[in-house]
């Protein structure tokens, strides 16, 4: 009897498996039971015992694992509440972080306060228009509709209250700086030029050419006049400069110490890597795709574009030429051909973020950079529809916004490897320019030197042609005459060659400055003044020149193949349109830029190292050449110099390092 009654409770291999519970292990017997199995005829083999054991071992893990499932079920059944208590855990922890800091040291902190008011900003306003947005617009309609029906008078009285203003600022300012006029003109010039060069003319866009415009001036003046606006960039040109720092580390790990710091190739080619791999994390995150979607909705709002040219525009002031279109890729083949041409425009116009930190690393000011790249978008969306004005119907036109594709990595550190992987054909493809076209610039002035040497011609160069064929045009951006030269050779090698050559050479004027050399050494000039940096800088500050044209048809052609020839159509008025933009941006710059004031000399010799050369130890010393007196060989000063005890001393300290005619006393 109870032999059959332990038949009875016993299991199947099935239900071990399925983790059913055997009663007949508990049974008194059990023992007796085993070795009766064993011995028996239904002992069983070896692979029945052995999926015996597996179904145990399954059971207990399973029961083991209960308080985990049950863990995890009530995470799913509660995940909002409990995503709510994490954010307010971490705000609550970042909010005492936050007052601890600006307790500590308000100004240190600063920063952090301001980019936490920003990101609340827009969380806020995120939220306002999720919950209240429909409800808002709604009590807003019957506005709506009133401004709407006095809009045809509105906008005039708008549009002459602010050329009134404009003018009046324009007067006032510029009678402090005459010479600003000249950028001004050079400015109205361009604008010209290219409405003179559009498609059809009648058919322009004004509001789309004078909202642009104006987002250019307005960007352009709250960084270069305002304080907030300069001391926020300047802050943010130094964060970016010690940023691109840390590259060193990984440098000197694998090329050394010596190479990294002799070898420009060693020393600035690593940082497109570095900044390759931060924006794609940056685009992993979603946070690249937040501010250009951010950009994009302003500059369609205001200038009435199409959705699909404004988010590449936007997209080129952080990727370059061929990366931006990658953000409208499912669109290119039913874009219009003035579409495509903003597409190209945007991407001749700026820079891309990898190759603005190798500039960056040359000792090209950073802020200027940004401000560039940032002024370019509006300009450049504005330039072209005034060069090629919409005359088709756009299939995305009244579309509020286009969808932007995430990346397919799986986690931020794939994203990392990916972008550094990505950046090793650019910098190739630099390394290999640099060397091509420096090779090729060297062969054409050896060509030219032969030539002109023919018919008694000295110094016959390329950098010469481009210095006497484009000086008007640098005079005009507002660079002085005796600057005009040198500001117009680097304009040229940047449009016939390309920018990186031309941003290489700019430093080097730059370094010349810092060092505080002559300006002239044996009639030729070793540097250029800050004013023509500054302009030379933003007119550099472009994909703009021959050899893009192959990167951009290339880059285009690969997403939409069967629309090649539509591309090679516009692509050389997309040029000269994108060449241009950065010389209006140049103007802007020169119509903004305010002097440096020069300090104090006389406290500055003071405290001054003659044992080197600089830029001040030059300026002043320039100044005190200039308040030298020599009459029958006694020797005095005039202005602050006047009455200074050691000012003879400084003057012989000076003409240590400077040749004057003041020294031969």
């Amino acid at each position: 009897m109870a032999h059959l009654e332990m038949e009875e409770n016993r299991i199947s291999l099935d239900s071990l498996e399925k983790g059913i519970d055997n009663p007949a292990f508990e049974s008194p017997g059990e023992e007796g039971l085993h070795e009766e199995n064993h011995d028996g005829p239904r002992g069983g083999s070896k692979e029945e015992r052995r999926g015996e054991g597996k179904g145990r071992v399954s059971s207990y893990c399973r029961k083991a694992l209960q308080p985990a499932s049950k863990a995890k079920r009530f995470c799913k059944a509660h995940a909002k509440t409990l995503r709510m208590v994490f954010w307010g855990i971490f705000g609550v922890a970042y909010l005492c972080y936050l007052i601890a800091a600006c307790w500590l040291n308000f100004q240190r902190a600063l920063a952090l306060l301001i980019i936490t008011a920003v990101v609340v900003f827009f969380m806020l306003w995120s939220l306002f228009k999720k919950y209240c947005g429909a409800k808002v617009l709604q009590l807003l309609r019957p506005v709506q509709k009133c401004f709407q029906k006095s809009w045809r008078w509105l906008k005039w009285l708008l549009s002459v209250v602010l050329l009134g203003g404009l003018v009046t600022w324009l007067a006032l300012d510029t009678a402090r700086n005459p010479e600003q006029l000249i950028s001004l003109a050079g400015f109205c010039f361009i604008l010209l030029f290219l409405f003179i060069f559009s498609k059809h003319h009648s058919a322009v866009s004004w509001r789309a050419v004078f909202w642009g415009i104006a987002l250019e001036f307005l960007i352009g003046l709250f960084i270069l006049r305002t304080t907030p606006g300069i001391q926020a960039f300047r802050w943010l040109g130094d964060q970016i400069q010690i940023f691109l720092g840390y590259t060193k580390a990984g440098s000197v790990f694998v090329f050394g110490n010596t190479l990294v710091e002799e070898v420009f190739a060693f020393q600035t080619l690593p940082i497109v890597v570095f900044f390759s791999c931060v924006m794609s994390i940056l685009y992993y995150l979603g946070a690249m795709q937040w501010l250009i979607l951010k950009i994009s909705w302003l500059l369609q709002f205001s200038m009435g574009t199409t959705p699909t040219e404004t988010l590449s525009v936007a997209g080129n002031i952080f990727v370059g030429q061929t990366e931006a279109p990658l953000l409208i890729r499912p669109y290119l083949a039913d874009m219009t051909y003035s579409e495509i041409h903003a597409v190209m425009t945007g991407g001749f116009s700026t820079i891309a973020g990898s190759v603005m930190g190798a500039y960056i690393s040359f000792g090209i000011d950073a802020a200027s950079l940004i401000a560039a790249s940032v002024m370019a978008a509006p300009c450049a969306l504005a330039m072209s529809k005034l060069v090629y004005p919409e005359v088709e119907e756009s299939k995305f036109k009244g579309k509020e916004s286009v969808h932007i594709a995430s990346g397919e990595e799986q986690n931020i550190l794939e994203a990392a490897s990916s972008g550094a992987a990505a950046s090793v054909g650019l910098v190739a493809n630099i390394a290999a320019n640099l060397i091509a076209f420096l090779a090729v610039l060297e062969f054409i002035n050896a060509a030219l030197l032969w030539f002109g040497e023919m018919v008694n011609i000295k110094d016959l160069s390329f950098q010469m042609i481009c210095s006497y064929v484009l000086m008007p045009v640098a005079f005009l951006m507002g660079a002085d005459w005796a600057d005009s030269p040198l500001v117009a050779e680097l304009l040229g090698t940047k449009i016939f060659l390309n920018e990186f050559v031309a941003y290489q050479q700019l430093a080097t004027y730059k370094k010349n400055r810092l060092d505080g050399l002559e300006e002239w050494n044996g009639g030729q000039k070793q540097w250029i003044s800050e004013r023509a940096e500054t302009i030379t800088t933003f007119a550099l500050c472009g994909f703009a020149n021959l050899s893009s044209i192959g990167i951009m048809l290339g880059g285009l052609t690969s997403l939409v193949p069967h629309r090649k020839s539509d591309f090679a159509s516009v692509v050389l008025r997309a040029l000269l349109t994108g060449i241009c933009v950065s010389m209006l941006n140049s103007c802007l710059a020169g119509l903004m830029y305010t002097p440096t004031e020069v300090s104090d000399c006389v406290t500055f010799f003071g405290t001054a190292n003659f044992t080197s050369t600089s830029y001040p130890i030059y300026t002043c010393c320039k100044q005190l050449f200039a308040s030298t007196m020599l009459e029958n060989g006694t020797l005095s000063f005039t202005g602050v110099w006047d009455g200074q005890a050691e000012s003879e001393l400084w003057l012989m300290q000076c003409c240590g390092h400077y040749n004057h005619t003041s020294c031969t006393w």
